[in-house]
Parts: structure tokens; sequence; C-alpha cells
């Protein structure tokens, strides 16, 4: 089973995130998220939310286990650009290109088996069986 995450329009370059995604992407998922924690640029810690966003849908959308998840895939693309223009003399301007980026992580598990369901019995009309005891005040 495949369970996708992504995070879009991140205000950092695509260049910065694919240089922590090439880092990441052959590693288990406990030692991805240990590197990430410890890293200084600011890319790691969007690209660690983003794989703890994915190991929560696997979790609990679709019932896996923690060890049995690992990376199918990891995707970072150019966003839109946002133009900005920078004065300088004689009345000119500097194009400036503020840069976004798409993360796509997809990962990968097993489903292993549920755990039977406990279910409380009621009574025959649907009302909680009343205690025989009092409680004293």
């Amino acid at each position: 089973m495949k369970i996708k995450a992504e995070a879009k329009f991140i205000r950092t370059s695509p260049r910065k995130i694919r240089l922590i995604a090439d880092l990441v992407r052959s590693m288990k998922i406990e030692e991805a998220l240990i590197v990430l924690k410890n890293m200084p640029q600011r890319a790691a810690i969007v690209f660690l939310k983003v794989l703890k966003q994915a190991i929560a849908n696997s979790i609990n959308n679709h019932n896996l286990t923690k060890d049995s998840l690992k990376i199918h895939s990891i995707e970072v693309n150019q966003a839109s650009t946002y133009k900005r223009w920078n004065p300088v003399s004689r009345g000119r301007a500097h194009a400036i290109q503020k840069k976004t980026s798409h993360i796509k992580i997809i990962l990968e598990g097993e489903k292993t088996k549920k755990p039977a369901k406990i279910t409380k019995s009621k009574n025959k009309k649907g009302k909680k069986p009343a205690s025989t005891a009092k409680q004293g005040k």
C-alpha cells in the first residue's frame, strides 16, 4: 500500500531541498528522522514535517505500523516563482526571483492483521446496565 504526503509552495528553492532529499532517499525511516532532526539546514525542518505527515497518514488512515514502512519515492519540484525588483542607480531595477517548491513523499508499507475489536455488551433495550449496589455519600 502506498501512502502520500505533500507540501506545496515552500519558500525554499528546489535545489536546496533536493540536496536533503538525495541524502534521505536511501535511508530507513527511523534513520531519516534522526538525521533530519540534527541537520542545520532550514529545508530539513520542512522536509521532516512532510515525512512525519506521511508516517501519521499511514498509521491513522491505513492502520500500518511504523516499522513496516519504507520510503518508496521522493519528488521535489519547482513551484511558481515570486518576481520582485530591487531598485539600483540611474533609475534602473534588477530582477529578484524567489523560488518555491513542492515536496511529495510516498511511503510503502504492508498491512498487518488487525486486532479484534472489543465491544461493550448492552442489554436488549440498548440502555447501559444499572449498577445493583448504590454508593453511599
